[in-house]
């Protein structure tokens, strides 16, 4: 009896084997070669020339001179000799839930106050989209602007395939304290929303990053510094927000949960404070002193500068903000070019949103030029220091085997003329094609 049990199971493998080979037979992934005239790989120091880059699903199986390559068999060739090849490009601090709102239609205000949040995340939709299409493959959104979780949904719909978009690194709602974030102005008696999440002492703090990253942040983003205006002696003063005991309970918890903490600082105390708390990345950082930059080379924190958006609607020359705007920008070009001097790690980051995502991302990479950051640099920052700050060493901002096949072309030479990238004509996200012209 055993032994025709034995005989039987054998049969009933036998037969089981053989059908799930005829029902569903295995298939290979796609394989698509590009042929790139002038490679920019994204971390070596000059571009190299005639290259051919295999791709295998979506992962870069190897890149090699075309003069000694081999086209695998039935490859999708694709022809990108004319043009200057780069590995997708990253930014590293956007915001999707904002549209560059204007003053005259309420602003920041009517954002939060008016809007709908189906609204919103619509909006957030076409967004993602208009980065991809600019040849930005992955994007560090820092803070939905009282969209609550919408960043975590909109990432979802992107790794779902429902929409199409960049990937996401999501920093959720953002933390500040009482009197440290909008909405401002309105009567005291009315409690009204606010962008951020409010806390007040460490044990709020803490919780407020749990909440957070147990609800899908990939980072932690906290504002160390507000309001700012002109000081009696023509300085940028600004407002400090969470204390250093605030910011280490918020550090502390999310470095247990193996990610990082951004924070939003412009100078003085509360810049001072971000770095005493051991934030992991700057944003913004307009007036950097001398000992910030020394504790920042010490620490290894990143500066994520978004130069170009303080350039953009200041308010009336005559007026306490336009006097402020002008400020702002005035500190931030020479806190620049002293970081960078220095040797402070930067990272390409926009504040797209507070631009308008109608305008070019690209156009940053001009402004860190024109500021002395040389353009590969310039490129490197958007591409394999991001990677870096964003633990994906390797994995994006890079073409070389191994790497996710996020792929751009431009046509033009951006060592040359750095507004070249600001013309992408090909797009490959994940091994798979989202524009071409």
């Amino acid at each position: 009896m055993i032994r025709c049990l034995a005989s039987l199971t054998s049969v009933i493998i036998v037969v089981v084997g053989a059908f799930a080979q005829t029902a569903a037979p295995s298939r290979s992934p796609q394989v698509t070669v590009i042929r790139a005239g002038t490679l920019i790989d994204g971390r070596s120091a000059a571009p190299a020339h005639d290259q051919v880059i295999v791709i295998r699903g979506n992962r870069i199986e190897s890149v090699s001179a075309a003069a000694s390559a081999k086209i695998p068999t039935g490859a999708t060739v694709i022809d990108l000799s004319q043009a200057t090849v780069l590995p997708g490009r990253i930014d590293s601090h956007t915001h999707i839930f904002l549209q560059g709102e204007d003053p005259a239609q309420g602003g920041y205000d009517a954002n939060i106050l008016n809007a709908p949040l189906a609204l919103r995340a619509a909006r957030a939709t076409v967004a993602v989209r208009r980065a991809l299409e600019q040849g930005f493959t992955t994007l560090r959104d820092v803070e939905t602007e009282g969209a609550g979780y919408g960043d975590v949904g909109i990432k979802q719909a992107i790794e779902g395939g429902y929409i199409p978009g960049p990937r996401l690194f999501v920093a959720t709602r953002a933390i500040s304290t009482t009197g440290g974030y909008m909405l401002e102005g309105y009567a005291p008696e009315l409690d009204m929303p606010k962008g951020a999440q409010i806390v007040d002492g460490p044990v709020e703090a803490r919780k407020a990053a749990r909440e957070q990253l147990d609800h899908g942040a990939d980072w932690i983003k906290v504002y160390m510094t507000h309001r700012s205006w002109v000081g009696k002696n023509g300085e940028l003063v600004s407002q400090p927000t969470l204390t250093v005991e605030e910011l280490r309970a918020v550090v502390d918890e999310t470095h247990g949960w193996g990610k990082k903490v951004a924070c939003h600082a412009y100078g003085g105390i509360g810049l001072h404070r971000a770095l005493d708390g051991g934030c992991d990345s700057i944003e913004h950082g307009l007036d950097l002193d001398d000992a910030a930059i020394a504790q920042m080379l010490k620490q290894g924190t990143w500066l994520v500068p978004t130069l170009s958006v303080y350039y953009k609607d200041w308010a009336p020359a005559d007026t306490p903000a336009g006097q402020r705007d002008h400020l702002r920008a005035a500190v931030h070009e020479p806190s620049f070019k002293k970081a960078l001097q220095a040797g402070v790690k930067i990272v390409f980051g926009t504040d797209m949103g507070g631009i308008p995502w109608t305008e070019p991302i690209a156009q940053e990479f001009s402004r860190m030029v024109e500021f002395g950051m040389a353009p590969m640099d310039a490129i490197q920052s958007a591409t394999s220091r991001a990677a870096a700050m964003l633990d994906m060493q390797g994995q994006i901002g890079v073409v070389a085997p191994g790497a996710f096949a996020d792929i751009i072309a431009v046509s033009g030479d951006p060592l040359r003329d750095i507004k070249a990238l600001e013309n992408v004509q090909f797009v490959m996200k994940d091994g798979q094609v989202f524009r071409s012209k």
